[in-house]
């Protein structure tokens, strides 16, 4: 179905990528660059089903070729560091033929991009045919009436006039310097640099240290520029690229939408998943397990149990009193979601037990040695203070400044004191030094962190359950059973296919990790949540609450699966991780 995804990075020399290299990528072709000298060749690069350069009128005609274009654009980049270009990646519907979505790329690209002076490079890519994607290059440098480039940032002198400061560009300052103002330059004085005026200077007969004067740290950014690099723009991009998908949707009679704005503004229950990256998908891609991605996965669960929720609960609430069949079969499955998550706090606490454990050994060590660092800090401070008090006293304070000095004789004692401590913690562990103990202050805050993501994990699991608990009594209250076995039996039967369902799942997902005990303990916590093992009450007519009937379910699934003893549970358990 259709998706919103709207992605925009920057690419630049910094980060070793340059424009000629991207272009020649997503367009599939080589293209040898004027700047480095290096070809690079894609053309064995598959999935690319259109191309195109779209110009603003202003534009050369010439960089209707892709290869002039982007060696124009590296060109006019002086600097190492410089944004050469903007990347867009956007979903196109798959609900649209191939011309469709040529029609809407195209129309989005000229109304969004090139009506505003950009110079835009547009490829659709779609390898499996499932998948079809744009990429958009455009240009980041503003262009003249006459094609040539503007710049992006001018430069910014920080000038003064009796005592004010104000920026003015090279062409502004021909006025400003009319009305009195004046550039500051960097003189000597004593063993500093002072920005001051050359009047200044003159008076009191300075030497200027050098000929570059005052200036703004990054200058004065394009008005065009800095529109373009705006949140607002990129927000405008986005609503934008939605509104065209939905009409071309509906001019072509879909009934599918897309949606540009965030899960809160939209009004939605459910949790966005977090930005992954790349060095986490790598991880999961050796076998190892990213906290980024398992908490994705936590997520998508999380977010899959809401929408079964509000499914069943509607379904619930206009399910007829007397559809046995159908009631059943409805808290059969919510009763299969609280044991899975019952389950997996479990495993959550025996991970947090692991997390623990292995940061026992050394969080003795961390705490005295950061104890001792922490000491040494604040006496620092105390005594910078007590110095700095002791500088601003004038000197016919004596007595006051004889105190001071006292007590700043006395802090240097203290913190001398607790560098000996600090040596002799070193001392009295021979094998650690600054390496290793920086070595376990990285293992503690990786730990913590961990139990953080845990805890936190754990939460939100029993928020969740809560909620099924909720609406699963919600949806018992006043249900009326007029035949109590059929219902008992129905119940007893789905719960078995649903626990098996599960037990299964669990095992392919987790493998050897799968602790039977732990499922054996979850289904129990759910029974004691649904209070269908704290006692049994049964009403003397022939029609039985739901409470009642789960009861006796309850009592004969536990007669029927006898829990073995905790010993011998945790003697399988060791004997598994051992081997």
């Amino acid at each position: 179905m259709a998706i919103y995804h709207l992605s925009t990075t920057i690419i630049t020399r910094s980060t070793g990528r340059t424009a000629i290299g991207a272009a020649a990528y997503m367009s599939c072709s080589e293209i040898t660059s004027e700047y480095d000298g290096i070809h690079h060749n894609y053309t064995r690069k598959q999935g690319l089903v259109f191309e195109r350069i779209f110009l603003p009128d202003c534009a050369p005609a010439a960089w209707a070729d892709r290869a002039t274009l982007w060696n124009a654009v590296e060109k006019a980049e002086k600097a190492k560091d410089s944004r050469l270009a903007r990347l867009v990646i956007l979903a196109l519907p798959v609900e649209l033929n191939r011309e469709q979505q040529i029609q809407l790329l195209s129309k989005y690209v000229e109304e969004s991009f090139v009506e505003q002076g950009m110079c835009a490079d547009a490829c659709i890519h779609d390898t499996d045919g499932h998948n079809p994607h744009a990429h958009i290059m455009l240009t980041v440098r503003p262009l003249n009436p006459d094609g040539t480039w503007q710049k992006k940032t001018e430069k910014e002198y920080l000038c003064a006039r009796d005592g004010e400061e104000c920026g003015f560009t090279a062409a502004e300052f021909v006025q400003a310097q009319q009305e009195g103002w004046e550039k500051q330059y960097p003189y000597q004085v004593g063993k500093k640099k002072v920005y001051m005026t050359s009047s200044e200077a003159q008076e009191k007969n300075l030497v200027r240290a050098s000929k570059n004067p005052k200036c703004t740290r990054y200058g004065r950014q394009n008005p065009i520029s800095e529109r373009w690099n705006s949140e607002e723009q990129l927000l405008a991009w986005r609503e934008a690229w939605a509104t065209a998908a939905n009409q071309a949707l509906e001019q072509n009679r879909r009934e599918e939408r897309i949606d540009h704005r965030s899960h809160a503004a939209r009004g939605l229950d459910e949790q966005p998943t977090i930005h992954e990256g790349v060095e986490a998908q790598a991880m999961e891609r050796k076998g190892f397990v990213s906290d980024r991605c398992e908490l994705n996965r936590q997520i998508r669960r999380d977010n899959v149990l809401l929408r079964e929720l509000k499914v069943l609960v509607a379904s619930l609430v206009e399910a007829a009193k007397n559809a046995i069949s159908i009631l059943a079969e409805k808290l059969a499955a919510i009763w299969q979601r609280m044991v899975e998550l019952e389950y997996l706090n479990l495993e959550l606490v025996d991970e947090q037990a692991q997390v623990r454990a292995e940061l026992k050994p050394v969080l003795n060590l961390y705490n005295e040695y950061m104890r001792i660092e922490q000491e040494i800090g604040y006496k620092k401070m105390e005594l910078s203070g007590l110095q700095e008090q002791r500088k601003k006293l004038p000197i016919t304070e004596l007595g006051r400044r004889r105190k001071l000095g006292q007590e700043i004789d006395a802090k240097k004692e203290e913190i001398q004191s607790w560098e000996r401590n600090k040596a002799y913690f070193y001392r009295a562990h021979s094998d650690l030094d600054e390496e290793k103990m920086r070595g376990i202050e990285k293992q503690v805050q990786a730990g913590s962190k961990r139990l953080e993501v845990l805890i936190g994990t754990k939460r939100n699991n029993q928020g969740i359950l809560q909620k099924l608990e909720t609406q699963y009594q919600e949806a018992m209250q006043g249900a009326d059973i007029p035949n109590h076995d059929d219902f008992k039996e129905a119940l007893i039967h789905l719960r078995e296919e649903k626990r098996e369902q599960l037990a299964q799942r669990l095992n392919a997902q987790i493998g050897t990790r799968f602790m039977a005990f732990h499922f054996t303990e979850a289904i129990q916590k759910v029974a004691v949540r649904l209070g269908e093992i704290v006692s049994r009450e049964r009403k003397e007519t022939g029609r039985a609450s739901v409470i009642d009937v789960l009861k006796d379910i309850s009592n004969q699934y536990h007669r029927e699966n006898p829990r073995r003893r905790k010993g011998e549970e945790k003697t399988v358990v060791w004997k598994r991780e051992k081997r």
